[in-house]
């Protein structure tokens, strides 16, 4: 097994020879979506993922694991699966979903056969993974709540990780064109780790391709990632440029020069960004492993940091609210009037809500005439505040709140409409304010 593992999630694969081995108007979103920088589940509701990653293509038969994982308060399993062209096929997708479900976990899968490609002779491309997906297809569609599909692990190596901007984005077109409305997660090059930073340039290209804009993006962090000014610097980008970022994968310090852990971890839980850590067992070199023998009892010492230790799983973690019980209902109050200048009206309302927040949608209308701009104003009376929006640049002064188009929505012929949706938190009470809409 040796061979096998030496390749998983770039853990102990060498990096650059040190160390351990116009865009065009968002549909709307289905099941988990990127809100911003962050992701929410279709109510509006923020997920922050919190978990492990699980090599199910070598060990089929521990299906146990997804409910050690969970017991241990994990909400997130990220699940190995083969395309065939290395591993597998993983022929079981739906299966796995099911054990997700039953345990209440949201399912990350991921093609592992790309790993490496260009460097790795017998790596699959990423159009070899996309086409893997479309094979899977029928146990997919329908499952957005529930599944993040991650297209290919690190699925460029070393050599010419430029390739990888334009074999991202040709696979999200891909899967898009092919119907997939699910929450896409890419990873980036150099085994996944970015050294030449190459997602970390090119990401607003690879955001931009993605017709529903429904992508995050993955970083792995291992023998690169081994300081707190590297690991503040490379997450501050994201962060300035409103990158949407998980931590798909990262390792801890078990020697000098390895993986800075700690600082990934309080980092994380202070930007609100998921964490997968690899992985729960099964490693040749189990000095990764977080369970001796993929036995919960025998936690080692990542497994017990990772668990249980400050900002770890089980202080942090949040089960998502597609199985806490904690589903909004919708509410159809709509309010609808005339704007302050000639041109639009708005229409209010309330999509979804729950304990403490709702989703919100306003439907901007041209008048007789076309626009070519538009802003919408209401104002609060129940102690309401928005906390993301999407499709309109959103701004707040005290109760008033202000929506502005964003720059491919402005323009609308005569009679045509455009929305835009938003979260906020909101008291015992919910009134629909009176949206007016200003065009210009």
């Amino acid at each position: 097994m040796r061979t096998t593992f030496a390749l998983l999630g770039a853990a102990l694969l060498v990096v650059a020879g040190i160390g351990p081995t116009a865009q065009p108007q968002a549909r709307a979103a289905t099941g988990l979506h990127v809100s911003g920088t962050k992701i929410v589940e279709a109510n509006g509701q923020p997920f922050v993922m919190r978990g492990v990653n699980h090599p199910h293509v070598w060990f089929t038969g521990r299906t146990s694991s997804f409910a050690d994982v969970k017991a241990l308060g994990a909400n997130t399993v990220r699940v190995v699966l083969g395309s065939g062209k290395r591993w597998g096929p993983s022929t079981d997708t739906a299966a796995v979903i099911g054990l997700c479900k039953q345990n209440r976990l949201i399912c990350v899968l991921e093609v592992h056969d790309t790993t490496g490609y260009g460097e790795e002779g017998a790596a699959a491309s990423l159009d070899e993974a996309v086409d893997y997906w479309i094979g899977q297809k029928g146990a997919l569609v329908g499952q957005e709540n529930h599944v993040v599909i991650n297209i290919g692990n690190e699925p460029i190596g070393n050599t010419n990780a430029a390739q990888w901007t334009d074999a991202t984005v040709d696979a999200i077109e891909k899967m898009r064109a092919n119907g997939f409305r699910h929450l896409l997660m890419v990873d980036g090059p150099n085994w996944g780790q970015d050294w030449q930073y190459v997602m970390r340039d090119n990401a607003r290209k690879v955001l931009d391709a993605d017709t529903q804009r429904n992508t995050v993006l993955s970083i792995h962090m291992y023998s690169v990632f081994n300081t707190a000014s590297g690991i503040v610097d490379y997450l501050d980008r994201f962060q300035a440029n409103n990158w949407p970022l998980v931590i798909g994968e990262f390792g801890w310090r078990f020697a000098a020069n390895e993986v800075d852990h700690e600082t990934i971890l309080s980092e994380a839980q202070e930007r609100g960004l998921g964490y997968l850590a690899w992985s729960w067992s099964g490693n040749s070199d189990p000095i990764l492993d977080m369970a001796t023998d993929f036995d919960p009892a025998r936690l080692t010492t990542w497994g017990q940091r990772i668990f249980h230790g400050a900002n770890g799983i089980k202080a942090t973690a949040k089960e998502a609210s597609i199985y806490s019980g904690t589903q909004p209902t919708s509410t159809t109050t709509t309010t609808t009037t005339p704007g302050g200048g000639p041109g639009c009206t708005a229409a209010y309302r309330v999509t979804n809500q729950w304990p403490g927040g709702f989703q919100g949608e306003v439907r901007v209308t041209a008048g007789s005439s076309a626009i070519r701009g538009w802003t919408v104003t209401w104002t609060f009376a129940d102690g309401q505040a928005v906390t993301n929006a999407w499709n309109a640049t959103v701004t707040t002064s005290g109760s008033t709140v202000t929506a502005r188009n964003a720059g491919y929505n402005g323009s609308l012929a005569a009679g045509t409409s455009t929305t835009f949706g938003f979260t906020a938190t909101s008291r015992t009470a919910n009134g629909a304010p009176t949206a007016s809409c200003t065009a210009s």
